[in-house]
């Protein structure tokens, strides 16, 4: 793994040979990954700063939405379960993290992590976690699904950076296994995606308590990409036929190329 840096300021985490994570030491509001904006927008719609926020992140890479939520809602304490120990050393080392952040790294891998940490303990859980380009198995079915919920504060937000083929087949059985604890569940999502024209990301959005469709359709237009909210209801008729996984899950789909990431 290595940083590659830019013209910009910004720096490249890349692993086995692909891009991991961008970020800008001097400008932590700079989300460059489509998907990574996407969250962003998300949190800015529903968990308006500049109010602490208790957050879990599963899968850290190079911090970036850490250092967001840091600037955003400064003094929030964050965990981060990242089992990889060489990534974090790497990124600590080159890319040192703001002063005053309660960001707190811990080795370990999600569904190992989670079970550790208390009721109702976050208002926020990011869970952006791939292996080999996948969301590994473990981190999709009613396990996983219901000890997020169990984290999860009354009313608490969990935001996935998921990924599929056209049709969204393999996303519609992981919503409807999420849905099984968390009943309100939309997507912020690519049109071209929505669209079925390409393999891409898509940021799941979900919830005990129901979303703010309005906020969220507002701020898909703000999206440097052509985006659109998906309500619950939409998501929801969506995964008429399908069955929830079981308490494993399936990983998601192999994307076509693992190291395509859209910039702005």
């Amino acid at each position: 793994m290595s940083i590659v840096w830019d013209e910009r300021g910004g720096a490249t985490v890349m692993r086995d040979g692909h891009a991991q994570s961008y970020v800008d030491p001097d400008d932590p509001l700079l989300l460059v990954f489509e998907y990574v904006e996407q969250i962003g927008l998300v949190l800015q719609a529903l968990c308006p700063g500049p109010a602490p926020l208790a957050t879990t992140h599963v899968g850290g890479g190079g911090l970036t939405l850490a250092r967001w939520i840091h600037r955003v809602h400064p003094g929030s304490p964050q965990i981060v379960l990242e089992p990889d120990s060489a990534l974090t050393e790497l990124v600590r080392r080159e890319l040192p993290l703001p002063r005053g952040h309660r960001i707190r790294v811990r080795p370990v891998t999600g569904e190992e992590g989670i079970t550790a940490l208390r009721d109702g303990s976050a208002e926020v859980i990011v869970q952006d976690a791939y292996a080999d380009g996948r969301i590994p198995a473990r981190l999709t079915g009613t396990w996983w699904a219901a000890q997020v919920a169990r984290v999860l504060a009354p009313g608490g937000l969990l935001v996935v950076n998921a990924a599929d083929e056209p049709g969204l087949r393999w996303l519609a059985r992981f919503t409807a296994t999420l849905r099984t604890v968390l009943p309100h569940v939309g997507l912020l999502v690519l049109r071209e995606v929505a669209k079925g024209r390409r393999y891409g990301n898509v940021v799941v959005v979900a919830s005990h308590r129901p979303l703010d469709d309005v906020s969220l359709t507002r701020v898909a237009t703000r999206a440097t990409f052509p985006t659109t909210w998906r309500p619950s209801a939409d998501t929801a008729r969506g995964e008429a036929g399908v069955l929830p996984f079981g308490p494993v899950g399936e990983p998601s789909p192999p994307p076509p190329d693992s190291g395509v990431l859209r910039l702005r």
